[in-house]
Protein backbone atom coordinates (compact mmCIF):
# COMPACT_ATOMS: atom_id res chain seq x y z
CA UNK A 1 0.00 0.00 0.00
CA UNK A 2 1.75 3.43 -1.05
CA UNK A 3 1.39 6.06 1.75
CA UNK A 4 0.52 9.81 0.88
CA UNK A 5 0.99 13.09 2.39
CA UNK A 6 -0.37 16.85 1.83
CA UNK A 7 2.19 19.33 0.29
CA UNK A 8 1.44 22.72 -0.33
CA UNK A 9 -1.18 25.36 0.29
CA UNK A 10 -3.33 23.57 -1.99
CA UNK A 11 -2.99 20.34 -0.44
CA UNK A 12 -2.46 17.87 -3.34
CA UNK A 13 -1.80 14.50 -3.12
CA UNK A 14 1.51 13.06 -3.73
CA UNK A 15 2.81 9.04 -3.69
CA UNK A 16 5.76 8.32 -2.18
CA UNK A 17 8.39 7.41 -4.49
CA UNK A 18 8.28 3.47 -5.23
CA UNK A 19 11.46 1.56 -5.68
CA UNK A 20 12.24 0.68 -9.04
CA UNK A 21 11.96 -3.40 -9.87
CA UNK A 22 14.21 -3.79 -13.17
CA UNK A 23 12.50 -5.79 -15.90
CA UNK A 24 14.11 -8.86 -17.35
CA UNK A 25 14.74 -8.73 -20.85
CA UNK A 26 14.99 -11.12 -23.37
CA UNK A 27 18.81 -11.13 -24.71
CA UNK A 28 19.59 -8.36 -22.59
CA UNK A 29 20.32 -6.81 -19.68
CA UNK A 30 19.20 -3.76 -17.64
CA UNK A 31 20.93 -2.40 -14.52
CA UNK A 32 21.40 0.44 -12.32
CA UNK A 33 22.95 1.09 -9.28
CA UNK A 34 24.47 4.02 -6.77
CA UNK A 35 27.21 4.54 -4.13
CA UNK A 36 25.95 5.16 -0.74
CA UNK A 37 22.46 6.78 0.21
CA UNK A 38 20.98 8.97 -2.25
CA UNK A 39 21.39 12.26 -0.55
CA UNK A 40 21.01 14.40 -3.75
CA UNK A 41 18.43 14.17 -6.45
CA UNK A 42 19.32 11.11 -8.38
CA UNK A 43 16.28 8.65 -9.02
CA UNK A 44 15.76 6.11 -11.72
CA UNK A 45 13.08 4.00 -12.32
CA UNK A 46 11.92 1.15 -15.64
CA UNK A 47 9.08 -0.16 -16.21
CA UNK A 48 7.66 -2.61 -18.61
CA UNK A 49 4.73 -1.36 -21.11
CA UNK A 50 4.29 -3.83 -23.29
CA UNK A 51 5.49 -7.26 -24.31
CA UNK A 52 8.27 -5.93 -26.98
CA UNK A 53 8.75 -2.57 -24.94
CA UNK A 54 10.76 -1.09 -21.73
CA UNK A 55 11.33 1.79 -20.48
CA UNK A 56 13.64 3.54 -18.08
CA UNK A 57 14.74 6.79 -16.78
CA UNK A 58 17.31 8.61 -14.74
CA UNK A 59 16.55 11.87 -13.16
CA UNK A 60 18.78 14.47 -11.23
CA UNK A 61 16.62 16.96 -9.97
CA UNK A 62 18.08 19.85 -8.15
CA UNK A 63 18.15 19.86 -4.24
CA UNK A 64 18.55 17.43 -1.55
CA UNK A 65 16.62 14.24 -1.44
CA UNK A 66 14.41 15.61 1.29
CA UNK A 67 13.65 19.21 -0.35
CA UNK A 68 12.56 17.16 -3.32
CA UNK A 69 10.98 14.29 -2.51
CA UNK A 70 7.47 15.14 -3.41
CA UNK A 71 9.01 16.30 -7.11
CA UNK A 72 10.25 12.62 -7.67
CA UNK A 73 7.32 11.48 -6.47
CA UNK A 74 5.08 13.12 -8.63
CA UNK A 75 7.70 12.76 -11.66
CA UNK A 76 7.63 8.84 -11.35
CA UNK A 77 3.74 8.57 -10.94
CA UNK A 78 3.16 10.93 -14.37
CA UNK A 79 6.59 8.77 -15.87
CA UNK A 80 4.74 5.31 -15.37
CA UNK A 81 1.11 6.73 -16.20
CA UNK A 82 1.75 8.06 -19.24
CA UNK A 83 4.21 5.45 -20.37
CA UNK A 84 1.69 2.92 -20.25
CA UNK A 85 -0.61 5.19 -21.70
CA UNK A 86 1.46 6.26 -24.81
CA UNK A 87 3.65 3.47 -25.60
CA UNK A 88 1.12 0.03 -24.23
CA UNK A 89 0.23 -0.63 -28.21
CA UNK A 90 1.46 -2.95 -30.21
CA UNK A 91 1.80 -0.17 -33.18
CA UNK A 92 2.85 3.32 -31.63
CA UNK A 93 4.91 6.40 -32.92
CA UNK A 94 8.06 5.55 -30.18
CA UNK A 95 9.28 8.96 -31.03
CA UNK A 96 6.21 10.97 -30.89
CA UNK A 97 5.22 9.34 -27.12
CA UNK A 98 8.41 10.14 -26.26
CA UNK A 99 8.35 13.38 -27.00
CA UNK A 100 4.90 13.74 -24.94
CA UNK A 101 6.06 12.21 -21.51
CA UNK A 102 8.96 14.25 -21.53
CA UNK A 103 6.70 17.21 -21.94
CA UNK A 104 4.51 16.04 -19.33
CA UNK A 105 7.48 15.32 -16.93
CA UNK A 106 8.12 18.60 -17.68
CA UNK A 107 4.81 20.04 -16.85
CA UNK A 108 4.79 17.96 -13.48
CA UNK A 109 7.59 19.10 -12.07
CA UNK A 110 6.60 23.19 -12.34
CA UNK A 111 3.24 22.44 -11.25
CA UNK A 112 4.50 20.23 -8.10
CA UNK A 113 7.29 22.70 -7.83
CA UNK A 114 4.85 25.86 -8.37
CA UNK A 115 8.25 27.33 -9.93
CA UNK A 116 11.09 26.42 -11.31
CA UNK A 117 13.69 23.21 -10.44
CA UNK A 118 15.99 22.00 -12.80
CA UNK A 119 15.98 18.22 -13.54
CA UNK A 120 18.01 16.99 -16.29
CA UNK A 121 16.57 13.90 -17.37
CA UNK A 122 17.36 10.97 -19.66
CA UNK A 123 14.71 8.74 -21.16
CA UNK A 124 14.44 5.72 -23.03
CA UNK A 125 12.30 3.14 -24.53
CA UNK A 126 14.23 0.22 -25.49
CA UNK A 127 11.77 -1.65 -28.25
CA UNK A 128 13.11 -5.92 -27.80
CA UNK A 129 12.50 -7.02 -31.02
CA UNK A 130 14.56 -4.56 -33.03
CA UNK A 131 17.32 -3.59 -30.30
CA UNK A 132 16.33 -0.02 -30.97
CA UNK A 133 16.23 2.70 -28.14
CA UNK A 134 14.44 5.90 -28.62
CA UNK A 135 14.85 8.20 -26.32
CA UNK A 136 15.17 11.99 -25.24
CA UNK A 137 17.89 14.25 -23.41
CA UNK A 138 16.76 16.85 -21.59
CA UNK A 139 19.93 18.41 -20.48
CA UNK A 140 21.67 15.54 -19.14
CA UNK A 141 24.78 14.10 -19.43
CA UNK A 142 25.64 12.57 -22.63
CA UNK A 143 24.90 8.73 -22.25
CA UNK A 144 27.35 6.40 -24.37
CA UNK A 145 27.00 3.42 -26.50
CA UNK A 146 28.95 1.03 -27.47
CA UNK A 147 29.15 -1.31 -30.40
CA UNK A 148 31.81 -3.16 -32.45
CA UNK A 149 32.97 0.32 -34.16
CA UNK A 150 33.59 2.19 -30.50
CA UNK A 151 31.58 4.48 -28.15
CA UNK A 152 28.86 7.13 -29.48
CA UNK A 153 27.48 9.87 -27.37
CA UNK A 154 24.33 10.40 -27.27
CA UNK A 155 24.01 14.08 -25.91
CA UNK A 156 21.05 16.87 -24.86
CA UNK A 157 18.00 16.86 -27.49
CA UNK A 158 16.52 19.68 -25.12
CA UNK A 159 16.48 21.44 -22.41
CA UNK A 160 16.65 20.49 -18.73
CA UNK A 161 13.02 19.44 -17.15
CA UNK A 162 11.70 22.30 -14.87
CA UNK A 163 12.41 25.16 -16.11
CA UNK A 164 10.37 26.63 -19.31
CA UNK A 165 6.72 25.66 -19.40
CA UNK A 166 6.52 24.89 -22.99
CA UNK A 167 10.01 23.66 -23.35
CA UNK A 168 10.16 20.03 -25.92
CA UNK A 169 12.77 17.59 -26.05
CA UNK A 170 13.03 15.93 -29.99
CA UNK A 171 13.50 11.89 -29.57
CA UNK A 172 15.65 10.66 -32.12
CA UNK A 173 16.80 6.52 -32.27
CA UNK A 174 19.89 4.44 -32.05
CA UNK A 175 20.70 0.41 -32.37
CA UNK A 176 22.01 -1.09 -29.66
CA UNK A 177 23.80 -4.00 -31.28
CA UNK A 178 24.41 -7.82 -30.42
CA UNK A 179 27.10 -7.43 -27.43
CA UNK A 180 26.88 -3.82 -27.26
CA UNK A 181 25.96 -1.84 -24.21
CA UNK A 182 24.32 1.60 -22.81
CA UNK A 183 26.02 3.36 -19.94
CA UNK A 184 24.24 6.56 -18.61
CA UNK A 185 26.10 8.30 -15.51
CA UNK A 186 24.98 11.15 -13.35
CA UNK A 187 26.57 14.14 -12.60
CA UNK A 188 28.41 13.04 -9.82
CA UNK A 189 30.27 10.40 -11.78
CA UNK A 190 31.53 13.24 -13.98
CA UNK A 191 32.48 15.65 -11.37
CA UNK A 192 34.40 13.23 -9.33
CA UNK A 193 38.04 14.88 -8.49
CA UNK A 194 41.18 13.99 -7.45
CA UNK A 195 43.61 17.27 -7.21
CA UNK A 196 41.26 19.64 -9.23
CA UNK A 197 41.25 17.37 -11.89
CA UNK A 198 37.41 15.96 -12.88
CA UNK A 199 36.70 11.69 -13.64
CA UNK A 200 35.26 13.25 -16.59
CA UNK A 201 33.02 11.72 -19.18
CA UNK A 202 36.07 10.04 -21.07
CA UNK A 203 36.66 8.17 -18.09
CA UNK A 204 33.19 6.66 -18.43
CA UNK A 205 34.16 5.68 -21.90
CA UNK A 206 36.98 3.86 -21.00
CA UNK A 207 35.26 1.76 -18.56
CA UNK A 208 32.22 0.89 -20.90
CA UNK A 209 35.27 0.21 -23.27
CA UNK A 210 37.06 -2.21 -20.91
CA UNK A 211 34.22 -3.86 -19.30
CA UNK A 212 31.90 -6.21 -21.63
CA UNK A 213 30.58 -8.27 -19.58
CA UNK A 214 27.06 -7.53 -18.04
CA UNK A 215 25.23 -4.49 -17.46
CA UNK A 216 24.99 -4.96 -13.36
CA UNK A 217 28.75 -5.68 -14.03
CA UNK A 218 29.58 -2.48 -15.60
CA UNK A 219 27.70 0.02 -13.03
CA UNK A 220 29.48 -1.62 -10.44
CA UNK A 221 32.77 -1.25 -12.93
CA UNK A 222 32.16 2.56 -13.22
CA UNK A 223 31.49 3.29 -9.46
CA UNK A 224 34.26 1.84 -8.69
CA UNK A 225 36.34 3.28 -10.91
CA UNK A 226 35.32 6.71 -9.60
CA UNK A 227 36.02 5.56 -5.72
CA UNK A 228 39.22 4.55 -6.89
CA UNK A 229 40.57 8.08 -9.51
CA UNK A 230 39.16 10.29 -6.01
CA UNK A 231 41.05 8.25 -3.28
CA UNK A 232 37.98 8.85 -1.40
CA UNK A 233 34.76 7.50 -0.96
CA UNK A 234 32.47 9.84 -3.37
CA UNK A 235 29.81 11.29 -1.57
CA UNK A 236 30.05 14.79 -2.85
CA UNK A 237 27.05 14.14 -4.67
CA UNK A 238 24.86 11.69 -5.93
CA UNK A 239 27.27 8.87 -7.80
CA UNK A 240 24.84 6.90 -10.21
CA UNK A 241 24.81 4.29 -13.30
CA UNK A 242 22.28 3.17 -15.33
CA UNK A 243 23.90 0.39 -18.15
CA UNK A 244 21.90 -1.45 -20.35
CA UNK A 245 23.36 -4.39 -21.65
CA UNK A 246 22.76 -7.13 -25.18
CA UNK A 247 23.60 -10.38 -25.39
CA UNK A 248 25.75 -11.70 -28.37
CA UNK A 249 23.90 -12.28 -31.50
Amino acid sequence: MHSFFKHGSNNALALEPVDAQVPDLRDAELAAMYYGERNGGDFYDFLRVSPTRVVFGLLDVAGRSEQNRIIVAAAQKTFREKSLELLSAETVNEADAMTEICLRLNQTILEVEQGVRSCPAFIGCYNENLGILCYTNAGHTPALVRDDTGIVELPATGLPLGLFSHATCDAPMTAIAPSGALLLVSRGVIEGKHKGEEFGLGRAKKTLQQHADSAKGLCRAVIEDVRQFMRTPPTHNDVTALALARNSA
